[in-house]
This record gives C-alpha cells, structure tokens and sequence, in this order.
C-alpha cells in the first residue's frame, strides 16, 4: 500500500485540482456582492440519513483556502447522522467559506455516500472472519478520498494503484502466455527491479487455482466470479497456502453466502462507482 506522506499528496492534489476547477481567475458571484472584509458563518447540515465522511477532508479543504477559517466539529468522520443533524460549524471570511463551500459539498456528499455503502456491507458481514475492499473503480481524481470513505464506513482499501501492488488478472495471464508465464516473469521482474510487492493472481475456475499454487509465491487468489460451489473448494484447495478474495457481481444478497464459503476476502467495486451522493449542505447562520 501507499505510504501515509503519499496518501496525504494525493489529498492535497485533489484539493489543488478542484479549487482551481471550480474558482479559475476569481470567485465573481462573491466578489461582486460580499466585501472583503466581510465576515461570516455557515452550518453543515445533513438533510438524509447514513454515515458521515468527509469531516477532515473538509477541514483540509476550508484550510487550503484559508487558514484563519475556524472549524467547529459536533460530529465526526465514521459516525451516524440523520435529517437535521448539524456536522460542523465553519466561520471566518464570508467569501473564503464560499469559495470553499463547493468542493467541501461535492467531497463530503460522495465520501458519505460510499462510507455509509461500504457501512451496509460491512454490516452483513458481522460474524465472520470476511472484510470487504475496495476497487479501482473509482471516480477519476478522486480516488484518495473514494479509499478514505471507504475505511472510514469500516470496510479496507485493496491496492491504491498499478504500482503498489503485482495484480495478474486474465488478460495478463493471456498476453503472458499463461499463469504459470506470468507468475515467473513478475517474480523475476521483481528480482530484477528490487522491488518488494505482493503478487495477486485471478483464477477464472479451479484448474487456474491449482496452477497458481503450484506456481507458488502468491500472495492472494482472486476467485473471480465463482459460484458458491466452487468458491467452497476453492477455499478448501487453497487452504493456509495464502490469502483468498472472492470478487464479481456480488451484491447485498449473495455477499454474506460468499463469506460463508470462508474466503479472506470480498473486494467490490460497487463500493466506490454504484453511489448516490448523501444530501448535505451548507447554509448561512
């Protein structure tokens, strides 16, 4: 995984990113009407039930404009919100909070979204020993803060990207000219370039297990799309060899049949790209 001092980079470039989106060579609205020397204050309000997310990322952000914003939280990041609830209150100059106020909306609506998602299924899942993950199947840009969401609804981050972590998915597999090929080219790559990653394989059915561990040095099996049946013998095949990950169009019925079968892990990229956004915002008081 990314380092935190990474992490932290990717936040702050997303923060960069969307201020210079959204404000360009000026705020006009709040220039032409509010004085500069203006002062005010706003309330966050949530206005749909779920999971806060998003509070810190907030605060980084109204920093980011201004550092003389003040913040004060009455509920923070992982906890239950209902209609009504006021998160935090942000006061200080009136135009920095509304330069602010966009890109603090459009984080918060969507980290709260995917943390009270991931919530949901961690939820499902109490009793047994299965996590769920996350995807790449995220929002372009955004991704620092989708994986934050994430953790913060109790769910775990798979990989950050390609160069955190060896993933060989089928089309590796095919291009390399087999498993068996792709796992000893990335073994030896990975001699070459001294690089210490961990190397995950997707098997497609259980003779692609069978040739993974045979292959050995793998440090997680991706059952991809397997069906209860075979996700049961696979579990079983695999043993304590290594980690198991069942993925592929699981969802909040079959979720808890899949962790039932006795795999490590439950990756879903619904997590991150099937959400609607949590609605909140921010008013004047």
């Amino acid at each position: 995984m990314i380092s935190e001092i990474q992490f932290q980079k990717e936040l702050l470039g997303i923060i960069e990113n969307g201020i210079r989106e959204d404000i360009g060579e000026g705020d006009h609205s709040s220039l032409a009407c509010i004085p500069e020397n203006a002062l005010g204050k706003a309330k966050l309000l949530v206005k749909e039930d779920g999971i806060i997310a998003g509070v810190a990322f907030a605060k980084m952000i109204f920093h980011y404009v201004d550092a003389t914003l003040e913040i004060e939280t009455f509920i923070e990041d992982g906890n239950e919100v209902k209609y009504g609830d006021v998160v935090f209150h942000v006061s200080g100059s009136s135009q920095s909070i509304l330069k602010a106020e966009r890109l603090v909306l459009n984080s918060m609506q969507r980290m709260s979204a995917i943390a009270t998602k991931t919530k949901k299924y961690v939820d499902l899942l109490q009793g047994t020993t299965t996590k769920i993950l996350d995807t790449r199947k995220t929002t372009p840009g955004f991704r620092a803060a989708e994986k934050w969401a994430v953790k913060i609804g109790g769910g775990e981050n798979h990989r950050f990207a390609l160069y955190d972590m060896i993933m060989l998915k089928d089309n590796h597999n095919d291009f390399a000219g087999g498993i068996a090929k792709a796992i000893q080219k990335t073994k030896d790559y990975l001699a070459t370039k001294n690089l210490e990653l961990k190397i995950i394989v997707e098997a497609r059915n259980l003779k692609e297990v069978e040739e993974i561990l045979e292959s050995g040095g793998v440090y997680r099996i991706l059952l991809d799309n397997f069906d209860f049946e075979t996700t049961k013998k696979a579990v079983q095949l695999i043993g304590n060899k290594c980690l198991t990950e069942s993925s592929g169009n699981i969802n909040e019925k079959t979720i808890r049949n899949y962790a039932a079968c006795g795999v490590n892990y439950i990756s879903s990229g619904a997590l991150t790209h099937s959400v609607y956004n949590m609605d909140l915002s921010l008013k004047a008081i």
